[in-house]
């Protein structure tokens, strides 16, 4: 028996061992999560909001933005508060079910009149004026705070205040928040002082004469560690007393409900009753330990309707209103009211308060079970743990990475689709991370007795094969073979025109200075673009794009490489010009398609390369760039590929050497959106190409004489060429606008 062979059952007992370190390790976290596997947590359930992407809300919500189109048109923030009152009134008049106010008027509106009524009367020295002015100045019409209080007490509003947390020396023990709400415990011989819940040190209010609504609510949310909003309380307490947030109190206020019951756990912790979640009507909404509630975002910024304050002002959309729970608040960036959620580090303040009164009406946010997640955390350890050790003991490191990548996809898409997608949450970074940590523990035991195999594959290999190629066959030594596989790639030729001629022109120490400089360059494009550098042939490149990794976007990568290497061609002849080196031009073919890409050679040596008819037409089409005068020419099958993200034109309906399959070659001229010149001349000269088929020369050789006299090509001198030699001597009946080339 080898080495190898007695090394198996020892690196299984390793990764048992450490299964069973995982799991005590678990034990003592007890119910408490270190914050660092929470933060990951966070990311992937973060992750896992963006996975699933935008949900639709419950239509029930309108936000009325204070946004960039309302500033311009009213003015800088604050307004005045008398048009906030007419907005309340409007909304009002219009059915809003609820109003409620993601702002604090914690100060008075300085733009009243009577703001200045004292400053007027020293500055006019009329007889009399001061007692008219002091008639003005007892005027409720003029004070833009008690016209706003007047609006508010007459419609269903919920104001917003916040809780100051720390203590800043300000408190005034009369100034509480007076919420309508009946805040009730279960069971009953649970106190208020006995709750487990997020405390405040004071309330930062609306002032008096605007605090005159029905009800009020408070806006705190606490963003955690990562600095994004998850959770948000529905009840915080102030001086042994609980209140109800924005979200809660518009609920409550939307179903005429005046009570509340906030549901408590019997057995105590640290003094304190855990809650279980609050209650309006048969309406239970789940929190966690600390009242707060997790949010289920609904998607990006924009997902719930937002209608401009200008709009409702104006009255140009008041049928929208009806029966809804409006928001008041702003998207202006100047405002700065914005916090970071799943998916955006911007999200307007005022939708993080829609999306949670939207969760409450649609009863879906999300709850957590840490009682699940234990169970499911060993099972996930022991199973999972001693099947990978298995694995990576007895069958080797590819298949134990499969497996546990395998365990890796199989942990994550369960918790989604099982758990998240059903709105409750799990941590699942503990059971990743034990896998992870058993494959690389029993992988790099096992690795000291691979080392021998692996240094006999690079003193053998190293030496003939590409550092990419060395590293696959590391990594999966079954690939030592002939035989290839075949995947749909997209290859390259390259070659340079007439470089017999210019090679002459130099001597050997400039020529190989200059060929360096310009393999280089063209090199490091196409490895820039995802592709692979197969070979040089002399002044030829060849290159492909899909092989040996995979690239969806390989026939793209392809062609912007080609338009790459033009530009590029440009600048380094500007270059050598000026060192009084020759210009060099360039042909490049691009076709896409089946090839078998693999090892292929002798038996004592081989190379990783692409063959196949595929390949060569790509050559084929290389050596018409010269026909054509174009630098480059693509193939139909690469052209259909791009799916319009490029520009091209149409070249010909061509037979290459060796096929007797026709097909369209095209010229990709950019990527985007061309000017509406070049749009013109391709779509000119495409229309040519169709008369020319249909041997309607005469309209053929107009078309395209115009385009020549004003753009001179040689793809144009071409077709001329081709048509007066049709008018001299038609081509045959069967001709269907098909040229046969019969030289490469």
């Amino acid at each position: 028996m080898s080495p190898g062979d007695l090394l198996k059952p020892s690196s299984f007992k390793i990764g048992c061992l450490l299964v069973i370190i995982s799991c005590c390790v678990f034990y003592s976290f007890g119910q408490t999560k270190p914050e660092l596997l929470s933060s990951v947590d966070n990311q992937i359930t973060s992750a896992m909001f963006r996975w699933r992407g935008p949900q639709k809300t419950t239509g029930e919500i309108l936000i009325v933005d204070i946004d960039e189109k309302s500033l311009q048109s009213i003015g800088q923030w604050p307004w005045p508060r008398d048009i906030l009152a007419r907005m309340v009134s409007i909304l009002h008049a219009s059915g809003a079910k609820v109003i409620g106010f993601d702002i604090v008027f914690a100060e008075k509106d300085r733009t009243s009149i009577t703001e200045y009524i004292d400053n007027l009367e020293d500055l006019i020295e009329i007889p009399g004026m001061g007692r008219e002015l002091k008639k003005l100045a007892g005027r409720d019409d003029l004070n833009h705070d008690l016209i706003m209080g007047k609006s508010v007490s007459l419609a269903p509003v919920v104001l917003g205040y916040v809780f100051q947390l720390k203590d800043d020396g300000l408190k005034i023990d009369e100034e509480r928040p007076f919420p309508s709400i009946t805040i009730q415990v279960s069971p009953d011989t649970v106190s208020y002082q006995e709750l487990f819940l997020l405390c405040g040190y004071r309330a930062i209010l609306n002032i008096e004469e605007i605090a005159q609504s029905p009800t009020e609510g408070f806006l705190n949310v606490f963003p955690d560690t990562s600095g994004m909003v998850r959770k948000v309380p529905l009840m915080m307490e102030l001086d042994g007393i609980p209140y109800p947030s924005l979200s809660l109190e518009m609920m409550r206020t939307g179903l005429d409900e005046p009570t509340a019951t906030i549901h408590a756990s019997r057995q105590k912790t640290m003094g304190r009753n855990s809650i279980l979640g609050v209650s309006i009507e048969d309406h239970f909404i789940p929190t966690d330990d600390k009242g707060q509630v997790t949010v289920n975002y609904r998607g990006p910024v924009g997902t719930f309707e937002y209608l401009p304050a200008i709009d409702v002002l104006s009255g140009t959309c008041n049928q929208k209103i009806r029966d809804r729970y409006v928001l008041i608040g702003t998207s202006a960036t100047g405002l700065l009211d914005f916090h970071a959620t799943p998916f955006s580090g911007t999200f307007p303040g005022v939708e993080v308060q829609a999306t949670i009164l939207d969760n409450i009406l649609a009863n879906d946010l999300f709850t957590y079970d840490i009682f699940t997640e234990i169970g499911l955390t060993y099972t996930i350890i022991i199973a999972g743990g001693i099947i990978l050790s298995a694995l990576l003991a007895y069958t080797g490191a590819l298949a134990g990475g499969i497996a546990g990548l395998f365990f890796i996809v199989l942990i994550i898409s369960g918790d989604y689709y099982l758990f998240f997608l059903n709105e409750k949450l799990l941590g699942i970074t503990y059971p990743l991370a034990t896998i992870l940590s058993v494959f690389l523990v029993v992988t790099l035991f096992n690795y000291f007795f691979e080392y021998r195999k692996k240094q006999f594959i690079q003193d053998a290999f190293g030496r003939y094969v590409s550092p990419m190629v060395i590293n696959q066959l590391l990594r999966r030594p079954e690939k030592l073979s002939l035989t290839g596989e075949e995947k749909n790639l997209t290859i390259l030729f390259s070659d340079i025109r007439d470089f017999t001629t210019i090679s002459e022109k130099m001597d050997p120490k400039q020529l190989g200075a200059f060929m360096n400089r310009y393999l280089t360059a063209m090199s490091d494009i196409i490895m820039e673009n995802s592709g692979m550098v197969d070979k040089y042939i002399g002044d030829a490149i060849v290159a492909i794009w899909g092989a040996p990794l995979d690239d969806k976007d390989h026939v793209e990568n392809a062609v912007r490489s080609s338009l790459s290497m033009t530009e590029k061609l440009n600048e380094l002849k500007r270059l050598w010009s000026k060192q009084g080196l020759p210009e060099i031009t360039i042909g490049v073919g691009i076709n896409t398609g089946i090839t078998s890409v693999g090892n292929f050679g002798s038996e004592r040596r081989f190379e990783y390369t692409v063959l196949g008819d595929n390949v060569n037409l790509a050559s084929r089409l290389e050596g018409l760039t010269k026909v054509y005068g174009t630098g480059i020419i693509i193939s139909e099958f690469t052209k259909k590929a791009l799916n319009g993200r490029f520009f091209c034109r149409l070249l010909d309906r061509v037979k290459v050497k060796g096929k007797d399959i026709p097909i369209e070659i095209f010229e990709p001229l950019l990527e985007g959106v061309p000017d509406d010149a070049l749009r013109a001349e391709v779509t000119r000269f495409e229309h040519a190409l169709e008369c020319y088929r249909l041997r309607d020369f005469e309209q053929a050789r107009s078309i395209i004489e115009d385009l020549h006299s004003v753009n001179p090509h040689r793809l144009y001198e071409l077709y001329l060429e081709r048509i007066e030699g049709f008018m001299k001597e038609p081509p045959p009946d069967d001709w269907d606008g098909t040229h046969t080339f019969t030289t490469k």
